[in-house]
């Protein structure tokens, strides 16, 4: 029941921002640039779907389709640039869990408020999350290691308080019923680092960094945090194959939103165009090959599943309380 108010709820608020939205004299958008804010730098994994997928929009639209990083305060400036811009469609975000969901839940001061500043156009792909290990580290599936945390004391790095993957350990501290210290690093790259050095012996990372390391037997990935196994490698296990954890799932996504108050037939037509451009099979493999799974949905899809997401951490905050400094 409580899934269900939330997701009525967002699919409904959504519903009133876009019913509410004049309508624009301009029925053959677009009729210039579109400006997709990256709110994180060049070369990460939001950064790279964005300018894998305007490539091709520019394309399809006869519009150039341009990507701004707007950077700073874990994603939140990029997302403040897009809910305080015009609602004409010619402003975007490609955004990510933190700065449109999870940093709410854990507390974050905004200002803007994603329920309501922003309007969901389409999720662009998803990609799990990595469980990895040091080589050194006994265990060799998820079990073995929950073993091992109810022996001796455990520490996992994550990229940052309030992230996906702190939620996501959070949320396997609650349901195996142990105490896996969380350790907050400035980003993947450093908590990598130190997992490479052994100075932890765990990390709960995006998948794109590591699976290189676990290729060439530096790290072991023991578990991914999808409901389905990942194409990038499908002879890892998901935490949902493990006895005790079926409903599990976090992943970080990749979607696009706009300003609250525009017409609805842009973001059903935006929506469209991204569907194609994901599913093109030369775009496909190259997202797959970063271990994104593409996507492209409705608007109506992509509230509902902002919705469930919604209910999925609010779950967790409700035990663990994590909390991010303002």
């Amino acid at each position: 029941m409580l899934k269900f108010r939330h997701t009525m709820a967002l699919v409904g608020a959504t519903a009133l921002m876009t019913a509410a939205a004049p309508a624009i004299a301009d029925t053959n958008w677009p009729q210039q640039a579109v400006r997709l804010i990256v709110p994180y730098p060049a070369g990460g994994g939001t950064d790279f779907t964005a300018r894998l997928v305007a490539s091709e929009l520019s394309k399809i639209a006869g519009q150039d389709f341009i990507v701004e990083n707007k950077t700073g305060a874990a994603g939140t400036i990029g997302a403040q640039t897009v809910a305080k811009a015009a609602p004409d469609g010619y402003t975007m975000l490609i955004g990510s869990p933190a700065e449109v969901l999870v940093g709410q839940i854990a507390g974050q001061k905004t200002s803007y408020n994603p329920q309501t500043d922003l309007t969901p156009v389409t999720l662009l792909g998803e990609t799990p999350l990595a469980i990895a290990v040091h080589p050194s580290v006994e265990a060799k599936n998820l079990e073995e290691l929950i073993a091992l945390a109810k022996k001796k004391p455990l520490s996992y790095g994550t990229p940052g308080v309030g992230s996906t993957m702190h939620f996501s350990g959070e949320s396997l501290n609650l349901i195996a019923g142990t105490r896996i210290m969380h350790v907050a690093y400035r980003g993947a790259a450093p908590a990598i680092t130190d997992l490479l050095g052994n100075q932890i012996p765990l990390a709960i990372v995006g998948m794109p960094p590591v699976v290189t390391h676990h290729q060439s037997g530096k790290l072991r990935i023991i578990a991914v945090t999808s409901d389905k196994r990942s194409s990038a490698l499908p002879d890892v296990p998901t935490v949902s194959e493990t006895n005790g954890y079926k409903d599990f799932r976090f992943t970080n996504w990749f979607g696009m939103f706009a300003p609250a108050g525009i017409d609805p037939e842009i973001p059903r037509k935006m929506s469209e165009m991204v569907s194609k451009v994901v599913n093109m099979p030369e775009i496909k493999k190259q997202l797959l090959e970063k271990g994104i799974e593409p996507v492209g949905n409705t608007p109506e899809q992509y509230a509902k599943f902002l919705a469930e997401e919604k209910t999925r951490y609010e779950a967790v905050q409700e035990h663990a309380k994590i909390a991010i400094g303002n």
